[in-house]
C-alpha cells in the first residue's frame, strides 16, 4: 500500500453576535417559537429591500484584524443564487469577488510544535433557514428564523494536514472570536459551523488529489470522526483503482460514516452577479484603526502577561485562559482578594469539576467574583476547613449567595478551641480502643480512623491540623 497525505481546508461559518439580522431588523435571540422572527425581508418577500447591519461589518473587520488579514477597503455584496427550500429569496446575499478580508493567518500549536494556517478570505453573509423533517409525518416543514441571521465564513487555505490540526485550527478561531464578542461560537446551536473540504495524495506529490466537501459536523468529535473516516474512504478507492468524485458528503454522527448529497459545485454554477439592492462600502483607514485601537486582549497576550503578572504555573495560565469568560472570573475575583493561585485552585478543580458534572460552560457560571473571592478569604484564613469550603462553594455554585453570611447563619465556622477539642479527642480514643492499639503498635494509619470520628462528632467544623496534633500528642 502507498504512503498518502491528507490535505485539508475549513469553510468555517459563524454566526455574528449582532441583536438583529444582517439586513432587517429582526431579532436573532435563539430558541424562539419557529416563524416569529421574521419579516418581509428576510423571508424575501417582493419588493423589500436589504439594509446592511452596520455592526456585522464592524465584527467582521475585528475578526479579520484579529486573524492578520488585509480589510478591504472597497468591498461589495453578490447575489449567489441556489434554490433550496430553505432560502426563501432562491438566491443568498454573499461575497464572492471583494471579500471584506483577505490574506491571513492564525498560529496553532499541536504535539508536532508551531504551525500558520493561512486564511485565503473572510467574507459576510446571510445565513438561510433550517429545514425540520417529521419522520411520523413524512414532512419538512420550513422555520425562517435563522434565514437573515449575519454570517461571515472564515476559508481557510488547504495548509491543514490532520484531525489534530483541524481541531487545534477551530479551537484558536473560536477562542479568538469568543474574546473579541462577535460570536458566542456554540457548535451545538449551530452559531459556529464547520465543512470539512478533504483530499488525500501520494507523499512527495506536489498535485492536489480530488476533494470532497463533508458537511453536518456539529462537534469537533464529529470533526475529527468525519476526517478520518472520509480519509480511509478515499484511500480504499483509490487503492482499488477508482476514482475520487468531487461531491459533498452529508456526515452522520450516529453510523459515524457518511454519504453522498450532492455533486460538488463550482463558483459559477451558482451564477454570482453584483448585489443590484446594496452599494458598495468603502471603509476608512480611519475606521479601521479605531476598531483596531479597540480590540481587546486576545489570549496568546492574556497567557503571557498571566505568567509574569501573577506569578502562576504555564498550566494554569493555558487553562484560565481557554475561556475568556474563565479568564475574565480569574482577574475580578483576584482583583479583590490578591491571591492569584488560591484563585487559579478554586477555579481550575471545584469549578470544573463542577462544571463537567452540570454540563455547563463558563459563560454559564452564576456566581459572582466578590462572593469567590470571600469564600478563599475564609479558607485561607483557616475560617473554614478544606471540606466545609468545598461545600460552602458547592451551594454558590448553585445559587450565587455571599459565603461569610452563610457560613455565620449556618454555624460551618471552624473549631479552634483546643480545650473543646481535648474533651471530645479524649471520648474518641476511649471509644476506639482498638484503633488506639493499633497506631501504638506502629499502624500510622489508624490514625486516620480517630480522625475521622473526632471530625464527625465536630460535624466536620474541627481543624484537621490543630485536631491531628492533639490526637499524636495524646497517643505518645
Amino acid at each position: 500500500m502507498k504512503n498518502y497525505e491528507t490535505v485539508i481546508g475549513l469553510e468555517v461559518h459563524v454566526e455574528l453576535a449582532t441583536k438583529t439580522k444582517i439586513f432587517c431588523s429582526c431579532s436573532t435571540a435563539f430558541g424562539a417559537k419557529p416563524n416569529t422572527h421574521t419579516c418581509p425581508v428576510c423571508t424575501g418577500q417582493p419588493g423589500a429591500l436589504p439594509v446592511l447591519n452596520k455592526q456585522v461589518l464592524q465584527y467582521a473587520i475585528a475578526v479579520g484584524l484579529a486573524t492578520n488579514c488585509t480589510i478591504t477597503q472597497y468591498s461589495k455584496f453578490d447575489r449567489k443564487n441556489y434554490f433550496y427550500p430553505d432560502n426563501p429569496q432562491n438566491y443568498q446575499i454573499s461575497q464572492l469577488y471583494l471579500p471584506i478580508c483577505r490574506n491571513g493567518y492564525v498560529e496553532i500549536e499541536t504535539e508536532s510544535g508551531k504551525k500558520k494556517v493561512r486564511i485565503h478570505e473572510i467574507h459576510m453573509e446571510e445565513d438561510a433557514g433550517k429545514l425540520v423533517h417529521d419522520e411520523w409525518e413524512d414532512v419538512s416543514i420550513v422555520d425562517y428564523n435563522r434565514s437573515g441571521v449575519p454570517l461571515i465564513e472564515i476559508v481557510s487555505e488547504p495548509d491543514m494536514r490532520s484531525a489534530e490540526e483541524v481541531i487545534a485550527y477551530l479551537e484558536t478561531l473560536r477562542q479568538t472570536i469568543q474574546y473579541l464578542g462577535a460570536s458566542d461560537c456554540k457548535l451545538n446551536e449551530g452559531s459556529m459551523r464547520a465543512d470539512v473540504n478533504l483530499s488525500v495524495r501520494e507523499v512527495g506529490s506536489q498535485e492536489f488529489g480530488t476533494r470532497t466537501e463533508m458537511k453536518n459536523l456539529n462537534s469537533f468529535k464529529a470533526i475529527a470522526h468525519a476526517i478520518e473516516g472520509e480519509r480511509e474512504r478515499q484511500i480504499e478507492l483509490l487503492e482499488m483503482g477508482r476514482k475520487v468524485v468531487q461531491e459533498t458528503r452529508r456526515w452522520d454522527d450516529n453510523k459515524e460514516s457518511s454519504h453522498a448529497m450532492r455533486s460538488k459545485e463550482d463558483a459559477h454554477d451558482y451564477r454570482y452577479f453584483p448585489e443590484p439592492d446594496l452599494v458598495p462600502m468603502s471603509i476608512s483607514k480611519q475606521w479601521i484603526e479605531e476598531i483596531k485601537k479597540h480590540q481587546p486582549e486576545l489570549r496568546p497576550a492574556k497567557l503571557s502577561r498571566y505568567k509574569k503578572e501573577y506569578d502562576i504555573p504555564e498550566y494554569d495560565a493555558k487553562i484560565l485562559t481557554e475561556s475568556k469568560a474563565m479568564a475574565d472570573l480569574f482577574e475580578a475575583t483576584t482583583a479583590i482578594c490578591g491571591k492569584p493561585k488560591k484563585v487559579s485552585n478554586w477555579l481550575m478543580v471545584e469549578t470544573m469539576r463542577l462544571m463537567k458534572e452540570k454540563d455547563i460552560e463558563a459563560d454559564q457560571l452564576s456566581f459572582s467574583a466578590e462572593n469567590l473571592a470571600k469564600l478563599v478569604d475564609l479558607a485561607d484564613a483557616g475560617t473554614i476547613n478544606s471540606n466545609v469550603a468545598k461545600d460552602v462553594f458547592a451551594k454558590m455554585f448553585e445559587k450565587d449567595m455571599d459565603p461569610e453570611v452563610y457560613v455565620k447563619e449556618q454555624g460551618l465556622a471552624t473549631v479552634n478551641d483546643e480545650e473543646a477539642l481535648k474533651k471530645i479527642i479524649q471520648e474518641v480514643i476511649v471509644a476506639n480502643p482498638q484503633a488506639v492499639e493499633d497506631y501504638r503498635a506502629g499502624k500510622q494509619k489508624a490514625i486516620g480512623a480517630l480522625m475521622g470520628q473526632t471530625m464527625r462528632a465536630t460535624k466536620g467544623k474541627a481543624n484537621p491540623a490543630v485536631v491531628q496534633n492533639l490526637l499524636i500528642d495524646y497517643l505518645k
